[in-house]
């Protein structure tokens, strides 16, 4: 790949929690879509190419501190910038 087309990446493992080691508002404000199994999703949490998961929230359901309860779901994901449009490079695992 080019330089140009890896700076065009979403990173491998991004969350959308500001207590996350994860978390970049800039890239997650630029719009990171998901392919997970297939399907793209919108109710993604966190997610991580190179593990093959992403974390979803659990209903309505929160913990005692009022944060919403995730499961870790597992298969491939692929993600891309939104604003590239229909011909965006996909992050995926190869």
């Amino acid at each position: 790949m080019s330089d140009e087309q890896t700076t065009d990446l979403p990173p491998d493992h991004l969350s959308i929690d500001p207590r996350s080691e994860h978390f970049d508002a800039e890239k997650l404000q630029r719009g990171v879509a998901i392919r997970f199994k297939g399907r793209v999703r919108t109710d993604i949490e966190e997610y991580s190419i190179p593990e093959s998961w992403v974390r979803v929230q659990a209903g309505k359901t929160v913990d005692r501190k009022g944060r919403p309860l995730t499961i870790k779901l597992n298969g491939p994901v692929e993600a891309w910038y939104e604003d590239l449009g229909e011909d965006a490079p996909v992050n995926k695992k190869d």
